[in-house]
């Protein structure tokens, strides 16, 4: 029989350095290398497609924010003037008076090349500024006509003077009385308030979003007045006092895929429900706020109740160990606690509720309305059905309108999402 001498254990460091090693070793630091290239290059495919995007929108959109004007001396004679009812004086009359004498000595054929490169509706502008200061009657103001959608193209370079007559929109004619005009003087282009404080228009020159923005606002208070009460007490309801059954189970499976469900089906809910069974007017904010309510108080439900299970377990046996009742530790103690976290979530969800299209489109929230609503029963638009009206209008000067109302919509979900960070952290504590 023979001695076999039982090999010694291979030590650590010899493990450690053998060859099999460095290679798993080497194979496992290329994995953590390629895992890093690919997040790095996942990180800047984003940011590459996002600054794509706002790169699109600011070059095609940044005209919109300005608008091109003629200065025109008005002399409003008293001889044309209907004192008894100003708004059937003769302004058409008026406003070529005063054309004719900011470029005199035009023939017919010229004068109608000329009308052409003011807004159709100056007439109407110059019967408002009357309207609105009758001691205008018998001077010559000097009053800012906003040009037409051809000759606000030609001043901010989207049409060029070099192309053939025929492969532009506006004539030679119209280019050398513009010429004109600029080099009196007559011709500025500053910042587009009318963007924001004109309703929409058939005329690009003078749309403007503020029946849209709005419609927004009415929709979204009525959306915020109806889910955040009831998404809360659902979610204080289901975390705080249901028991744990397949009843509740249901509830909160059904919960969660509501949040996942389509808008467009919350928008036929609420045709169906809103419009033909409880026969409330169409493209009313009310509805549109209600119909975004039922989208939003989902995902308000499962915020609250994931704010709620954040509070310490702690909190609640201390009110409880002290003699506080149920209600008293939920309303006193953890609803403030989460309060943070419930803020963060009604906001994000407003924000996502602002910028919802499929369900307003619906409801009929998409009409063609030369006013702002007064109310919540009003007919109204919204900042996403506007966006959508102005993208399918064939007039190219609503190009540069839809970009701009995208910007305005961004510029308010970033605002409503920055919000929401500062308040989180604001009120948030740390356990």
């Amino acid at each position: 029989m023979t001695d076999a001498t039982p090999s010694a254990p291979t030590p650590a460091a010899a493990l450690w350095h053998s060859e099999r090693t460095q290679r798993l070793r080497a194979r496992r630091q290329r994995l953590d290398l390629w895992l890093k290239v690919l997040g790095i290059g996942s990180i800047s495919i984003a940011f590459l497609m996002l600054a794509t995007l706002l790169t699109s929108l600011i070059t095609t959109g940044y005209t919109a924010f300005v608008q091109t004007e003629i200065r025109t001396a008005v002399h409003i004679d008293p001889a044309d003037i209907n004192e008894a009812d100003l708004a059937r004086s003769n302004w058409r009359k008026i406003f070529q008076n005063a054309m004719n004498a900011a470029v005199p000595d035009l023939s017919r054929g010229e004068q109608r090349e000329l009308r052409a490169l003011y807004t159709q509706f100056a007439p109407f502008i110059v019967r408002d500024a009357v309207v609105r200061d009758p001691g205008l009657i018998g001077e010559t103001p000097v009053l800012a006509i906003p040009a037409s959608d051809i000759a606000d193209q030609f001043y901010k370079g989207s049409i060029s003077r070099d192309l053939a007559e025929e492969r532009r929109r506006i004539s030679n004619v119209q280019i050398e009385l513009f010429d004109r005009l600029e080099a009196d003087g007559a011709v500025a282009a500053p910042f587009n308030w009318g963007l924001f404080v004109n309703a929409d228009s058939r005329f690009p020159e003078l749309a403007g979003l503020r029946g849209a923005i709005v419609g927004s606002f009415y929709a979204l208070l009525v959306c915020l007045v109806l889910s955040l009460p009831m998404g809360v007490a659902a979610a204080v309801y289901l975390e705080e006092f249901a028991p744990k059954n397949r009843w509740t189970d249901l509830i909160e499976v059904n919960i969660n895929n509501l949040a996942a469900v389509p808008s467009i089906i919350f928008g036929l809910l609420g045709l169906a429900v809103f419009l033909n069974f409880m026969g409330l007017p169409r493209s009313a904010p009310l509805v549109g706020g209600m119909v975004l309510a039922l989208m939003t108080l989902p995902t308000i439900i499962i915020v609250t109740r994931a704010s709620l299970k954040q509070v310490p377990p702690s909190i609640r046996e201390a009110a409880l160990g002290v003699g506080a009742s149920k209600h008293e530790t939920i309303a006193h103690h953890v609803l403030p606690l989460a309060l943070p976290g419930i803020l963060t979530g009604t906001i994000i969800g407003l924000a996502q509720a602002l910028g919802e299209t499929a369900p307003l489109l619906l409801i009929g929230m998409n009409a063609f309305l030369t006013s702002a609503p007064d109310g919540l029963l009003d007919a109204s638009t919204a900042l996403p059905t506007q966006i959508y009206i102005w993208a399918d209008s064939p007039e190219r000067g609503f190009v540069s309108r839809t970009s701009a109302g995208i910007l305005v919509l961004l510029a308010f979900l970033v605002v409503m999402n920055g919000f929401a960070v500062f308040l989180r952290a604001r009120l948030q504590r740390r356990w």
